[in-house]
């Protein structure tokens, strides 16, 4: 999901990050146990008949060994079924046009089922894991957020990553880098031998080798889910792995939670004023990358009270415009999102003398996505963002009913000053 505030697709196959846009980096992580209430207790911790790392010692075929289990209601990319002692994640798209795949995710210390059908060939993965390698920088806030950062042991590019606590670990050598140069390096990591390596729901060259030796790779699309709570609520198919069901469930609750408030306060502020029109995105090569009524983007809008000129059009991509035709239904909107480091408004004038002509840039109205960079360029819009929808519709909500939110601190956004 590349872009401003419009979530498009990565062109690598390790992302960087975006929303509107996507295209994101990596990351991994590393787990150690998890306690029978499927939280995520300190390493080391033992529960009662367990070994070391969180196993069963003493497996018992008539035990549920997932007391606290996933429900999956917003996210249309993945599913969770339950048995006794494993879970089949499925991913329904797990690249563009990829087949479905499935993952046995089995209880530690339980034997490994022998399954038939569409399962009979599916990787069998012990959980929890105790290290994991990331290709999305969207995967670190799922690990920072539910206690669970200690299986963190590899990402693509330390780079494109916000998060201070996830950098210090790549500079301290805790966690490697597997792709400095944007391409899967696939001897190191079978060297390193995690046991997931989690995709940034693209596909590489390099996966069926990685399988072949014996490492787990689990996609992550969730760029493909056109809503944001669908985004967010993949912090639940991480949890499968890391064991740590019952966190993810808390905060995932309390992001559903926020981002309702939110969207409540905007359909009272619409229904009191006039809705106000939003121009998001901007130009590349030539073509305005549009989001769609149905898209990710689009749907933020319409949910944080924005009027959106194309949220008539319900598909879930992006729509390829040219300039006259963005300007001829939109460029009178009066705020204009965007996800560039411009300086002012002449900056954007700079890149495209013809932005000069957008209503939003006259009157100083231009929003950017940029405010929360890293020290190298990473934008955790793109990074906890994902996970925090609430966090992202509380920022628009302000950009577009300022009177409604006087005092609000903003996480991602800022005002690009006119020139």
């Amino acid at each position: 999901m590349p872009g401003a505030l419009v979530p498009v697709r990565p062109a690598t196959p390790l992302r960087r990050g975006s929303a509107a846009a996507a295209a994101l980096l990596a990351l991994s992580l590393t787990l150690t146990s998890c306690g029978a209430d499927g939280s995520a207790p300190p390493a080391g911790s033992r529960g009662p008949g367990a070994a070391s790392g969180g196993c069963t010692s003493d497996f018992d075929p008539g035990k549920d060994y997932f007391p606290v289990k996933s429900t999956v209601e917003h996210a249309e990319n993945f599913t969770l079924r339950y048995e006794k002692s494993y879970q089949v994640l499925t991913v329904k798209e797990p690249y563009p046009r990829g087949k479905p795949e499935s993952y046995v995710l089995v209880r530690c210390g339980a034997p490994k089922p022998k399954l038939t059908g569409d399962l009979a060939g599916a990787q069998q993965i012990t959980v929890p894991v105790k290290s994991l390698y990331s290709a999305s920088t969207t995967h670190l806030p799922l690990l920072t957020e539910t206690g669970t950062l200690d299986v963190l042991t590899g990402v693509g590019n330390g780079a494109f990553v916000s998060s201070a606590e996830v950098r210090e670990r790549v500079a301290s050598g805790r966690v490697a880098e597997f792709a400095k140069d944007n391409t899967l390096n696939a001897e190191q990591v079978i060297g390193a031998r995690p046991d997931v390596l989690m995709t940034g729901g693209t596909d590489d060259p390099q996966y069926p080798k990685l399988r072949q030796a014996g490492i787990g790779v689990v996609a992550n699309a969730e760029w493909l889910e056109p809503s944001p709570l669908g985004r967010a609520e993949w912090v639940k198919a991480m949890a499968a792995l890391t064991g740590a069901e019952k966190r993810a469930g808390e905060v995932f609750d309390t992001v559903e939670k926020d981002y309702r408030a939110v969207t409540a306060k905007a359909a009272k502020a619409a229904r009191t004023g006039e809705p106000v029109k939003v121009l998001p995105g901007t130009m590349y090569q030539g073509t305005w990358s549009m989001a769609s009524g149905g898209s990710y983007v689009g749907q933020l809008i319409r949910d944080a009270g924005g009027a959106h000129p194309w949220a008539g059009d319900k598909s879930t991509g992006n729509l390829q415009l040219s300039f006259e035709a963005v300007y001829a239904k939109g460029g009178d909107a009066k705020t204009w999102l965007v996800g560039e480091q411009w300086k002012s408004t002449a900056d954007a004038v700079e890149a495209d003398r013809r932005y000069g002509t957008l209503a939003a840039v006259k009157t100083g109205e231009v929003w950017s996505n940029t405010k929360a960079l890293g020290p190298e360029g990473g934008n955790d819009f793109y990074e906890r963002g994902v996970l925090r929808p609430d966090l992202v519709l509380a920022d628009l909500f302000a950009v577009l009913h300022p009177g409604e939110a006087p005092d609000h601190a903003f996480t991602f956004y800022a005002k690009i000053p006119r020139a």
